[in-house]
């Protein structure tokens, strides 16, 4: 609390004092309103899981939606005590009590390096110590980690007590460590675990955690981890070729008892195909619908070569944004005539042709940009030509209303685009690399009942951004996290959370 005896005479000082303290407080109104919202959403769950029958959610919707919204919750909380000088308004819950006595306890000492006396120099002598245990995890087998903290003082003036500072953590004043955290965000968001079913898994180990507390854990930690993804996100704006691609996610929407429709957006980077140096890299962005102008607004100022889906929605961006140059996807337009390759001459002459493309390119992966360009200018190139002088006769005789016109019209209307990869060896046949870089949401979708909580989608997209490049990667996800939470926790710079990359750790 600011005391009159810290204040100062200095008009000027008084005044950035105050107009320090009125941005506080703005900032303490919005996260305020935000708590206020998401425990209203909390309530409104509550009533509809003990509500009429006809009114009630499913049991797994319902613990589903109310992870992700008391996640959220977390994740104000934390902000609002962070901004905030003050202590919290109430005592965060916990989940506090005795560990069970069967688990493994791992002990390390914390100690301070000089032993003797600020005051007189004469040698410290311990007194007490302090000892907190945490929950820690190795994969399948829990143990506690015990913490002890001697402290010291001097036979010869007994006005110096000197203890070592506790380590900071993700959870202040939590049990668990930060591996046990890590160990739940990689359960939930790459081997689709929910967290209440997690909490099952603990509990047959005499671990009672229950989902609101896991939910928690999993707040805090997408507080500390969003700027990560947010760098990540914007490598690939300065980047010169994205993929880009976006899925659905259901959202509870209490209000009306059913769900509604968000989107998972995702943009990718793979140099691979054609030995690029620069590390592959995915960054997903949860927004509230699929409006085009939610590709512009997450791309920011990116200029160059963005490889995408025939969705309108990004034709629309670069008919408004010059340095936006499109190229669209084969293997979708083969998908259309693979439809009706069984009823239709015409569809199966069109996949032949297609299948030589792709054939050309199985040899020339891996190799450099210009060599790729080269091979499919002397040999694609023609390929192309002639397909499409077909497919022009071929609309001609073929009516408009029928699937095999809709086929042919969605290539000739996106033709610059499909072609755009014969001048530039660095542009791919097709976005695939996006798409299996989204498969694991599709796969989560389960997860995907933010209980109308946007945030609760962000939450999503922020943690399976960094778990899946660390696959990108080739590093264990479980390992990374465990390490950069720990130096997160530890006040690891804001402005150096490069060095906190996956790709970094690759040696």
């Amino acid at each position: 609390m600011l005391m009159e005896a810290d204040l100062t005479d200095d008009v000027e000082a008084l005044r950035a004092l105050v107009l320090e303290q009125a941005r506080e407080i703005d900032a303490l109104k919005v996260f305020k309103a935000e708590i206020e919202r998401l425990k209203a959403i909390i309530a409104a769950l509550q009533r509809h899981r003990f509500g009429r029958r006809s009114e009630q959610l499913d049991p797994d919707q319902f613990e589903l939606a109310l992870e992700e919204v008391e996640t959220a919750l977390a994740e104000a909380e934390h902000a609002r005590d962070k901004a905030s000088r003050a202590p919290a308004e109430r005592p965060r819950k916990t989940n506090r009590g005795s560990l069970p006595a069967h688990l493994e306890r791992i002990e390390q000492v914390v100690d301070i390096d000089d032993k003797a006396c600020p005051c007189c120099g004469g040698a410290l002598h311990q007194i007490g110590e302090d000892v907190a245990e945490r929950l820690d995890v190795v994969p399948t087998t829990f143990r506690v980690l015990v913490t002890r903290r001697p402290r010291y003082g001097c036979r010869s003036c007994e006005s110096a007590v000197v203890q070592a500072p506790a380590p900071a953590r993700i959870v202040e004043g939590g049990i668990p460590t930060e591996a046990l955290i890590a160990q739940v965000l990689v359960a939930k968001y790459a081997d689709h675990l929910p967290l209440y079913r997690q909490a099952q898994i603990y509990a047959r180990q005499g671990i009672h955690l229950d989902r609101s507390t896991l939910a928690d854990w999993v707040g805090r930690a997408a507080w500390y981890l969003r700027p990560l993804r947010d760098h990540i996100l914007e490598r690939l704006r300065r980047s010169q070729r994205l993929f880009a691609d976006e899925t659905t996610a259901p959202v509870l929407d209490p209000g009306r008892g059913r769900t509604k429709t968000g989107q998972l957006w995702a943009y990718a980077r793979d140099d691979r195909p054609w030995g690029g140096d620069d590390p592959s890299m995915v960054a997903y962005i949860y927004a509230a619908d699929r409006k085009g102008e939610r590709a512009e607004t997450h791309l920011g100022d990116f200029a160059g070569v963005l490889q995408v889906d025939g969705y309108g929605g990004y034709a629309a961006l670069a008919k408004r944004r010059q340095q936006v140059q499109l190229a669209f996807c084969w293997a979708h337009v083969r998908r259309k005539f693979y439809e009706l390759a069984d009823s239709s001459p015409v569809a199966t002459e069109v996949l032949r042709r297609i299948a030589m493309l792709y054939a050309i390119e199985d040899e020339v992966r891996g190799t450099s940009a210009e060599q790729r360009r080269s091979v499919r200018n002397e040999r694609s190139r023609i390929i192309l030509d002639d397909l499409r002088q077909y497919l022009d006769a071929r609309n001609r005789q073929v009516s408009a209303k029928a699937k095999l016109g809709e086929a042919i019209r969605y290539a000739l209307t996106r033709w610059e685009g499909l072609s755009r990869f014969l001048d530039d060896g660095r542009v791919d046949l097709d976005s695939n690399t996006v798409e299996r870089s989204i498969r694991p949401l599709a796969l989560n979708r389960k997860n995907a009942l933010f209980a109308g909580s946007d945030e609760g989608g962000d939450n999503w997209a922020v943690i399976a951004t960094l778990i899946e490049n660390c696959k990108l990667s080739g590093i264990n996800p479980h390992a990374w996290m465990t390490e950069t939470l720990a130096k997160l926790a530890a006040g690891h710079p804001a402005n150096a959370v490069g060095e906190l990359m996956p790709w970094t750790a690759v040696g």
